[in-house]
């Protein structure tokens, strides 16, 4: 199971980008998928989540209101709208997906999700 995130780059204050996951070997619809992010010299945070059918999203406290997260199962796609981007966003986002993550309670635990993209570099210049 490989999962492959894409659409990161440089991208000003104010500004939005879109990051999509995809997987290889597997069907997205069957699990949970998550965003987290690693910006320098931090640990990895909790950005989002989605249910397999979309029915349970949450965020992280500092992307709220910011960022969308969604999912076309039928594309076996996860996408995160990010908009109103600000330096401190700056980090590698990575994709993250897993059978073991059974409600929301679950969502930003980092152990529960078994396959994990390489991330994608996203970076916001001031």
């Amino acid at each position: 199971v490989q999962l492959q995130a894409y659409g990161g780059g440089l991208v000003q204050a104010g500004g939005s980008l879109r990051l999509s996951c995809t997987a290889s070997g597997r069907t997205f619809s069957a699990d949970t998928t998550g965003w987290f992010r690693q910006g320098p010299g931090k640990e990895r945070e909790f950005v989002a989540a989605i249910s397999r059918n979309g029915g349970n999203i949450a965020y992280g406290a500092s992307v709220k209101g910011r960022f969308t997260i969604s999912r076309d199962n039928a594309k076996n796609m996860v996408y995160l709208q990010m908009t109103s981007l600000k330096p401190e966003d700056t980090a590698v986002y990575y994709c993250a997906a897993g059978g073991r993550v059974y409600s929301p309670a679950y969502y930003q635990r980092r152990d529960r999700y078994d396959y994990w993209g390489q991330g994608t570099l996203v970076t916001v210049s001031s």
